[in-house]
């Protein structure tokens, strides 16, 4: 039985979830602007298209010069992305621990707004005063990387705090859209405003990303009401009890009013990441996850550029076709999570679709020359990786963050969701740089065979969970039949 939910529980839905699309948009212009940046650093490769820029004088051009042509502007772009996601990695182990022993709100409001700040300086300020350093590029994009590692742990922790295990997988894997949705915007927003120039886009950005402050009880919970003076209409009693268990036994619902009344629970310790790390399920799924980001994200960051170099297509064109793999994701991530719901596990339905995700790979790797067929190829794409991503990196995290294994005694959510993050970003920082490697070495075909490989590794480490899992429901299966 699900839940009644409040108008609280909608406001801590949206706000997160537009906290998070306004951040992931950020990271989407990257992407999207890497063939005008590639083209600022790059002089020589406007003259050999016989082309000029609008974006400075030839001058200028020829002094601000960083690369001799777009091989090393792509090699160094794709060093960026894996500075952002090592340094993003690192940062989500730290910003998980700090997210259960601080303020939820403070946490995320800073990493917001400072994440704001210095894409500002990285894409726009840099660009207003001519200044181009590949080291002060590198150093504020370390900055941006930390900075941005603070909101994923703390907007799943609070969802966490909200929603129970009852209908997780289907509100966490339509919440779980805000990337693609993000993605989506960043992708939009970057086709609009490119043509006045790359640094305009940053500065759209910049405005937009400060615009979501959580109000004061947006981080409390349903446990927290006498410190935020909201009172429970609506507490969810499994909200501690994994997905992963023996015991699938529903509960009863109990959201009794006369609950208010009593004394306030005591506030659980946060756990230490060790003791996180060793939890079950951790482990598995945040090595399976690493493989699964680093293919994700790959589309997330070379997309654009893959079909504006691939095909030829203008980069307005390349950046709002991508947004069709992130429309497979957001449809892939909401029906695969209530499809685990009503199944009661998570595991076989990730299976199944990564294993469907490695023929789709196969697929669109030989899309023609079509916008229209390779739109379809992109979404079918998304729906099998980024749905499973998109499940793993919230449903799954909170799963594990509520889990017996804790005794509902210590506060693991985010720290557990940063561990989860952070392994999986720390195999998206290495495999962005080697998609550039491969790339340059071996063409476009050799990164799509990397892919497929990676995903299947990403099957292998679930294996074990997968295992456990189906033996359970045939367990369950002969219970009921014998029953009958």
């Amino acid at each position: 039985m699900w839940p009644l939910y409040t108008y609280h529980h909608l406001l801590a839905f949206l706000l997160t979830f537009l906290s998070y699309v306004l951040l992931h948009s950020s990271r989407k212009t990257f992407s999207n602007v890497k063939v005008s940046i590639s083209a600022q650093w790059t002089p020589s490769a406007l003259q050999q298209n016989g082309s000029t820029s609008s974006l400075s004088p030839g001058e200028t051009w020829e002094e601000n010069k960083l690369f001799a042509d777009v091989g090393e502007a792509t090699l160094f772009l794709g060093a960026l992305d894996s500075i952002f996601l090592f340094s993003y990695a690192m940062g989500l182990y730290i910003s998980g621990v700090i997210g259960d022993r601080f303020n939820l709100r403070y946490v995320l409001t800073f990493g917001l707004c400072g994440s704001a700040v210095t894409e500002f300086v990285f894409g726009t300020l840099t660009e207003w005063l001519h200044f181009y350093n590949m080291y002060f590029y590198c150093i504020l994009w370390v900055i941006n990387g930390l900075l941005q590692s603070t909101v994923w742990p703390c907007v799943v922790a609070i969802m966490g705090n909200w929603f129970g295990k009852s209908g997780r997988g289907f509100i966490f894997g339509l919440w779980s859209a805000c990337a693609s949705v993000g993605n989506i915007l960043g992708a939009f927003l970057a086709s609009s405003v490119l043509k006045y120039g790359y640094e305009q886009v940053f500065q759209a950005l910049k405005q937009c990303q400060t615009i979501t402050l959580p109000p004061p009880y947006f981080t409390a919970g349903l446990s927290d009401y006498s410190e935020t003076g909201l009172r429970s209409v609506t507490r969810d009693s499994d909200s501690q009890r994994p997905l992963m268990s023996d015991d699938e036994d529903e509960l009863c619902d109990d959201y009794s009013i006369q609950q208010r009344d009593e004394e306030p629970e005591p506030q659980p310790k946060a756990i230490g990441f060790l003791q996180a790390f060793c939890l079950p399920g951790v482990i598995p799924y945040s090595l399976a996850y690493a493989c699964l980001k680093l293919v994700n994200y790959s589309f997330f960051f070379w997309l654009p550029f893959y079909l504006s170099n691939n095909f030829g297509w203008k980069e307005v064109q390349a950046d709002r076709l991508s947004v069709w793999y992130d429309v497979g994701g957001i449809v892939g991530g909401t029906v695969q999570g209530l499809i685990s719901d009503v199944l009661g596990k998570r595991a076989p339905v990730l299976a199944i679709s990564l294993l469907l995700a490695m023929g789709a790979l196969v697929g669109y790797s030989h899309s023609p020359n079509n916008q229209l067929v390779n739109g379809a190829l992109l979404a079918t794409t998304g729906f099998l990786i980024g749905g499973p991503s998109n499940i793993i990196s919230s449903a799954i995290s909170a799963d594990l963050g509520r889990q017996e294994a804790l005794q509902n005694s210590q506060e693991a959510l985010a720290t557990v969701t940063g561990i989860v993050d952070g392994t999986g970003s720390i195999g998206a920082a290495g495999g962005q740089y080697l998609v550039s490697l491969i790339e340059s070495k071996l063409g476009w075909m050799c990164v799509f065979y990397f892919f497929i490989i990676m995903t299947g590794c990403s099957v292998l480490f679930i294996i074990p969970l997968l295992y456990y899992e189906i033996r359970s429901l045939c367990r369950d299966s002969q219970a009921r039949t014998h029953q009958l």
